[in-house]
């Protein structure tokens, strides 16, 4: 789907808490835009497996998540294993997803 591609070209809105994080049909709608190689778990953070073919890879690919993290002030949680990364992604302030979460996903699937 080519919306995740739009998801892509938008940038991260720091989020200064005290603004309710997304539920229901809201999430639905911007994880149809993602893909559904994407999960939501609990509507709580999102979660993403990336598959390499040896640590190498997905050390690199690890590396390119953390520069785009800095640019946009909006860091995931991430494992590293060999040939496997695996990303959570959620807005700490709200404890749970906002717009910019999904933003930082298409970002990392433009970049596997």
């Amino acid at each position: 789907m080519n919306s995740s591609c739009d998801l892509s070209k938008k940038h991260c809105v720091p989020c200064r808490g005290g603004v309710p994080s997304l539920k229901g049909e809201s999430l639905i709608q911007l994880h149809r835009q993602l893909g559904e190689s994407w999960k939501i778990i609990d509507e709580h953070h999102l979660e993403k497996e990336f598959l390499f073919k040896d640590f190498l890879e997905a050390l690199a690919f690890t590396n390119r998540v953390g520069e785009i993290a800095e640019q946009e002030g909006h860091h995931p949680d991430i494992f590293l294993s060999y040939g496997k990364v695996k990303i959570q992604i959620w807005t700490h302030k709200i404890n749970g997803l906002s717009e910019s979460d999904f933003i930082l996903a298409a970002k990392y699937d433009a970049i596997s």
